[in-house]
């Protein structure tokens, strides 16, 4: 996330003579447009459909409104948050000239009442006014999300996807040894290059064969993991490809960097560089901060408590760190950021599992200074290069 004078410093003064604001408020089957339009009274609101060229048109419409009406827009502003449709529609409106921004969703503060109105006009009404406000360059009216180009998405692509299909395949064998527990039939590896052929060879308890429905069932599996298993092994191919194609290229640079820690894997590292790594952060709190492997304190008068993770920031980058720091303390038990653990937690039994999150913070710290500053950690062995 960018804070107000980090984008885009001219709207620190805000020329609302001159400057046109809209919001949109999307949803899979239309999109609800509320702008603010220099010399016209009434603040129109628009339901069009999705599309951007009707958006374009509606845009332009407006602007000519605020001319006839004696003022001259220099500057078109539109936002909207993020959500399903990603960063497109800000890519394309900023190619042709119009200054688009996409809010961070949960910086928005909205109503506590237990049971609040909420509408798509309500909630462009809410949008409008932290817009504004963020226009003025006044703090923490909402936090803008930087707009990543289309190769930088593409680039999380592979790791994403090779995430699911893991998972994918976990939940294949699972359901295959749950059918064969329920048969009594226990201590059958299904991920054994052979297994499919041994299916027909296995007995129950009582001496019989798998019943030919669920042994139908068993060898779809099969060829379902199968097939899983092969995507995988594309997809890490491709990506050694791309990394012996361009090694010394920025992203691909920092992966080869931080495999050479021992205890991170090549996944591990591909996706904290496209993740987080490559990103424009400004320090080490906005890192910690992204990762969601910060706290959230809870103080009113007397009372001081802790609330746990805030998770507000990218859950791939806080499930990586917290599983990498309990490796890390394996193969990296010399290192000052491992005894720095066990002389935190000698005599405290049930605190490990809180500092540990506490260690994955500073090891992200450390990893974000490796590859920005070349920064080796202290105490921490790398691989041969």
């Amino acid at each position: 996330m960018q804070k107000p004078n980090d984008l885009n410093q001219s709207r620190i003064v805000l020329k609302q003579d001159s400057t046109l604001i809209a919001v949109i408020e999307m949803s899979l089957s239309s999109w609800l447009v509320a702008g603010i339009v220099p010399g016209v009274e009434r603040q129109p609101l628009k339901k069009l459909a999705v599309d951007e060229s009707a958006l374009l048109k509606l845009l332009n419409r407006w602007r000519e409104e605020a001319e006839k009406a004696g003022r001259r827009i220099e500057r078109i502003a539109v936002a909207f948050e993020a959500g399903r449709d990603g960063f497109w529609l800000a890519r394309w409106l900023r190619a042709r000239g119009i200054e688009a921004h996409v809010i961070h969703a949960s910086s928005v503060a909205v109503s506590r009442e237990h049971r609040r109105a909420k509408t798509d006009r309500l909630d462009t009404e809410l949008l409008k006014r932290a817009f504004l406000g963020w226009l003025r360059g006044e703090r923490d009216h909402c936090k803008m999300v930087a707009i990543p180009t289309t190769k930088d998405e593409d680039a999380k692509r592979p790791n994403r996807e090779r995430q699911s299909l893991v998972g994918e395949q976990t939940r294949i064998v699972n359901r295959m040894k749950a059918a064969l527990i329920r048969l009594g039939i226990r201590g059958f590896n299904p991920k054994l290059k052979k297994a499919a052929g041994r299916l027909e060879d296995l007995r129950t308890p009582e001496g019989e064969p798998i019943p030919p429905n669920t042994l139908a069932e068993l060898h779809r599996d099969m060829e379902r993991r199968r097939l899983v298993s092969d995507q995988i092994r594309q997809i890490e191919e491709g990506r050694l490809e791309r990394m012996e194609q361009a090694p010394g290229d920025g992203p691909h640079a920092m992966v080869r960097l931080i495999a050479r820690v021992i205890g991170v894997g090549i996944e591990t590292a591909d996706m904290l560089v496209h993740e987080v790594l490559s990103r424009k952060l400004r320090d080490r709190r906005a890192v910690a901060r992204y990762a969601g492997l910060t706290g959230a304190p809870d103080e009113s008068g007397s009372k001081r408590r802790e609330k746990g993770l805030a998770k507000a920031g990218n859950a791939r980058v806080r499930r990586g760190m917290i599983q990498l720091a309990w490796r890390f303390l394996l193969f990296q038990k010399d290192s000052a950021l491992a005894q720095w653990y066990r002389t935190r937690t000698e005599s405290a039994g049930k605190k490990r599992k809180t500092m540990i999150v506490a260690l994955a913070r500073k090891l992200l710290i450390a990893l974000w200074r490796l590859v920005t500053t070349g920064e080796v950690p202290a105490g921490v062995v790398l691989r041969a290069a």
